[in-house]
């Protein structure tokens, strides 16, 4: 039975009694209406990586075997950020590029949610029933570890408690484990900032991409004879340690060769950190686009150079072995 708009939880409205705390969240929720019932899972799903993966594909199981929609609530902020802003952790994945990896996976709609403290404030209960009034929600898919609600006393066995009280079914995924590592975005985080960017494929299932606008530079990288795209990436994006990457640039569908620079260009004497792409066998004019930059592999560290001719001598050299290491890498495909 599709229930819709018609649900009705009116005997078990306890929700509504947490008053102000709800309204900002109600006000999301009411953004999105599903045209049917919904099977959903809840979570920041930071890097979209293989535990993710998992996860969702049970979620797609269960929305095929109950005819209802699939759909996945993520958390704009990570909700550590709140609760403790001085050790803020630094995304993998900002909120656009999260939206299109969880959309390729075959989930029906993504709704992102701010992690405000009205929203830390409600109980488990209350949340719940939001959940049922606006996206139609009967059954809810959690990893062992989900826990949601004021204190997070909404753990799976709460949860569990309250599918039986208010009519839905938690399904229980336990966690993703490769080699003997539970597969999880610290630890992706880890991999990253050892500049272990295979180890950071392995876990996510994709090359670790960087995502903003191209914004103008110095011109410095046009004056070598490698003009770049200059990469305004979100503030609080995680980055790996400087140095000179492969990497794939992906511009209207088409992925091009390519070899990103972190860092501070030392031989510049630069003190801002940059993310510079030059995209090999391209020309033409980015400024203002969208471009997404999947780092490969490392190549080398950030070195300064005596002179800009032993600094263009490098680049070439960067770009003839860039070039045959991205021969037998793979294309994550956008």
């Amino acid at each position: 039975m599709i229930r819709g708009e018609s649900v009705d939880i009116s005997p078990r409205e306890s929700w509504k009694n947490s008053g102000e705390e709800a309204v900002l969240v109600e006000e999301e929720l009411a953004r999105f209406t599903p045209e049917k019932d919904t099977a959903l899972t809840i979570g920041v799903f930071d890097g979209v990586h293989l535990g993710h993966k998992h996860l969702i594909s049970i979620l797609l199981e269960q929305a095929n075997q109950g005819n209802l929609l699939s759909g996945v609530v993520t958390f704009r902020q990570h909700p550590e950020d709140l609760f403790s802003p001085k050790a803020k952790l630094p995304f993998l994945t900002d909120m656009k590029a999260r939206t299109s990896f969880l959309k390729k996976e075959g989930v029906d709609f993504v709704v992102p949610l701010s992690f405000s403290k009205e929203l830390a404030q409600l109980d488990a209960r209350s949340f719940i029933g939001l959940l049922l009034k606006h996206l139609k929600m009967r059954r809810l898919v959690i990893g062992t570890d989900f826990a949601l609600g004021r204190n997070r006393a909404g753990d799976t066995a709460a949860l569990k408690k309250l599918g039986k009280e208010m009519d839905f079914k938690v399904t229980v995924v336990p966690p993703l484990v490769i080699n003997g590592e539970v597969v999880s975005s610290t630890a992706i985080r880890q991999a990253m900032a050892a500049g272990d960017m295979p180890r950071v494929r392995k876990l996510a299932g994709h090359y670790f991409s960087l995502h903003g606008k191209v914004v103008p530079g110095t011109g410095r990288g046009e004056g070598l004879g490698f003009p770049t795209a200059n990469l305004n990436v979100s503030k609080g994006q995680a980055l790996p340690p400087d140095g000179v990457y492969t990497s794939w640039a992906h511009i209207n569908g088409k992925a091009y060769e390519s070899m990103t620079n972190v860092g501070l260009c030392p031989t510049f004497d630069s003190d801002e950190r940059t993310i510079e792409t030059y995209i090999i066998d391209y020309s033409g004019d980015l400024y203002g686009n969208d471009l997404y930059v999947d780092l490969v592999g490392k190549l080398r560290e950030e070195e300064k150079f005596d002179s800009i001719d032993d600094l263009k001598v490098q680049i070439a050299d960067d770009i003839k072995r860039g070039r045959k290491i991205l021969e037998s890498a793979d294309v994550n495909q956008r």
